[in-house]
């Protein structure tokens, strides 16, 4: 029993590390976590034997699958309703692009070139389509852009980038039968009701020492999470749709949602990150600099051909680069992609060594870019005003 404890002691002090990193050079946790958990699995081989960080127990497992579920359902629970009704012609139509562009691109490449199957391509296609909402917000909540019209804007099409990716994600390699009937059936009964009950309990049940709302949205995400994967498909999936639908009756109760991210960002994601991290095989990684390369750069430059030119003409040139590059990043949900795909055998090993690395590149070298030449100095002046 020791050994647990002193394991899961290791996992936390990763996660420290990575959140000084983080801090440090101001990217995300999220980011710093995959990068030490590739290197923490091969440290951690010195000190606990061949399992390392032992990513595959049950208890870690666990753990990570829930820091997933919980982030996805934030990510969807984020998304304003006003600035969706607003805002969500542009919006899709930038969501849409930026996600179907990559992903015919990148899957056909992938077969094309690499002579990857066509189930691997399309996974690797979906990987590196969808669009950051953690990398995205963090950048906006810095710089005080998420309380703009324009960053609302800009999270919406995140949103509907991200809701494709699940969607096709679910629709590609979801086994189809009765059981995807019941899922789905579920999941449409429970964006129809909760949106009705959660209000009223949250009304009289909200911020009681018990803490008896977040137990009641556990209750339902493990609800849908077990039929999901019952199903053959992903707890994260329903989790998404279901935050999606809550996102106006959560948008009252500010502090239910600060716990729940304490919650989550303190404690489950470092597991969900590292884990993630800890799957990459630096041998492999080593062999693959030019898939990784090459993949990075048709990725890049698909983000932009599809919604750059179409901007550049309505928007100043500045507010377009900038819109293009948040939209060119990668790292939440493409992780949770190439998981799913490592998990259910759609990629190899080998190949979950290429994409991790692809999507650890998107989501650094595009933000560095956008706030270092193109942040739209516009829209805050017309908040401050």
């Amino acid at each position: 029993m020791e050994h647990t404890w002193f394991l899961a002691s290791f996992w936390m002090a990763l996660a420290i590390f990575s959140a000084f990193l983080a801090l440090q050079f101001r990217v995300s946790a999220a980011l710093i976590e995959i990068i030490i958990g590739i290197f923490g699995q091969y440290l951690a081989t010195f000190l606990f034997g061949k399992t390392g960080l032992n990513p595959k127990e049950g208890w870690i497992a666990f753990l990570a699958g829930l820091g997933a579920i919980m982030l996805t359902f934030m990510a969807g629970s984020e998304i304003d309703p006003t600035s969706f009704r607003k805002q969500w012609k542009e919006a899709t139509f930038i969501g849409l692009l930026t996600f179907f562009v990559p992903f015919f691109s990148c899957s056909f490449f992938a077969h094309a070139i690499f002579q990857w199957n066509w189930k691997a391509s399309f996974l690797t296609g979906i990987a590196l389509s969808a669009t950051s909402v953690a990398v995205m917000y963090t950048v906006l909540l810095e710089l005080g852009l998420n309380k703009t019209n324009y960053g609302k804007g800009l999270l919406v099409a995140c949103f509907i980038n991200d809701l494709s990716s699940v969607l096709l994600l679910g629709f590609l390699f979801a086994p189809f039968g009765w059981k995807t009937v019941v899922l789905t059936g579920c999941v449409l009964i429970g964006a129809l009701i909760l949106p009705k009950i959660t209000p009223v309990f949250l009304k009289y049940y909200a911020n009681k020492p018990s803490e008896l709302e977040i137990k009641y949205l556990l209750f339902f995400l493990f609800a849908f999470g077990g039929v999901a994967v019952w199903a053959g498909s992903e707890a994260v999936l329903p989790a998404y749709i279901i935050g999606m639908t809550l996102a106006g009756s959560m948008e009252q109760y500010r502090d239910f949602i600060k716990r729940l991210r304490t919650v989550t960002l303190g404690m489950l994601t470092p597991f969900y990150f590292i884990r993630a991290g800890s799957f990459v095989d630096l041998t492999e990684l080593t062999k693959s600099f030019l898939p990784v390369f090459l993949l990075f750069i048709l990725q890049q430059l698909s983000k932009f051909i599809s919604i750059f030119p179409f901007l550049v003409k309505r928007k100043k040139v500045q507010e377009a680069a900038y819109t293009t590059l948040l939209m060119s990043t990668g790292l939440t949900f493409n992780v949770i992609c190439c998981l799913y795909g490592l998990s259910h055998e759609i990629i190899s090993p080998r190949q979950y060594s290429i994409l991790i690395p692809v999507i650890i590149t998107t989501a650094i070298i595009p933000t560095l870019v956008a706030n270092r030449f193109f942040i739209p100095w516009h829209h805050l002046e017309k908040k401050r005003t």
